[in-house]
């Protein structure tokens, strides 16, 4: 059984969802990991949930990447394994430098809690097998910071290596300034790192994986994950 290692901060408040998508209703193993704890030798991939770890003090994810299973992180992606950060997760190992930018405060200057429409760019990584390039899926965000930056050289590279996964469009997978709602630079949604098994995305699978929470295209993308 896939063991999917669920790392809880002080104040993450999405790793319960995880556990329960991952483990109740896509059937793996969970392992649920403290911060303080550096041991993820046994598992097959990790996620690092959204929420505000320690409050997003000084920014989103300063402090979160100072914690011992954040530190453990670049090891256990070195071997390939899988490793997700959604949204505040997406935050955090951008400071730990596993994931390229930064995430900037929402255009808008307001929180945007809201579904989002992500077209998707890539079909080949551990996240998205089973998806079909340029198919549109539909995952709830809820997010103050989700404004994608990085400086032309950075973008440039990032696009030229094919990292963008997911950019946000219209439902019918098109781009727009009003599809962008947060002002992420080229509408970048998700991104993998240096290496594909990497990746970082704002909008929450784990809010869309059943019917009875409005659609199942987040279980889609776990489900990809477990594959």
């Amino acid at each position: 059984m896939t063991r999917i290692g669920i790392i809880t901060l002080p104040g993450s408040n999405c790793d319960d969802d995880c556990a329960w998508v991952m483990g109740e209703v896509l059937g793996a193993r969970v392992v649920r990991i403290w911060h303080q704890d550096a041991d993820l030798g046994e598992l097959d991939a990790v996620i690092v949930p959204g929420g505000f770890a320690h409050g997003d003090y000084l920014r989103a994810g300063a402090i979160a990447r100072f914690s011992p299973a954040i530190r453990a992180l670049p090891a256990l992606a070195a071997t390939g394994r899988p490793v997700l950060g959604i949204c505040n997760g997406f935050q955090i190992l951008q400071e730990t430098g596993l994931l390229p930018g930064a995430m900037l405060r929402n255009t808008s200057l307001h929180y945007e809690c809201r579904d989002a429409h992500v077209r998707v760019e890539r079909d080949d990584t551990p996240f998205t097998r089973g998806l079909v390039r340029g198919e549109v899926l539909t995952m709830p965000v809820a997010h103050n910071e989700g404004h994608f930056h990085a400086d032309d050289e950075t973008l440039a590279r990032i696009e030229g290596e094919g990292r963008v996964v997911l950019r946000y469009t219209t439902p019918a997978g098109a781009l727009s300034a009003e599809a962008n709602f947060n002002g992420s630079r080229n509408a970048i949604a998700g991104v993998t790192g240096d290496r594909p098994n990497v990746m970082g995305l704002m909008p929450h699978p784990e809010r869309a994986a059943e019917e009875i929470l409005g659609g199942t295209d987040g279980r889609r993308f776990l489900e990809a994950l477990l594959a």
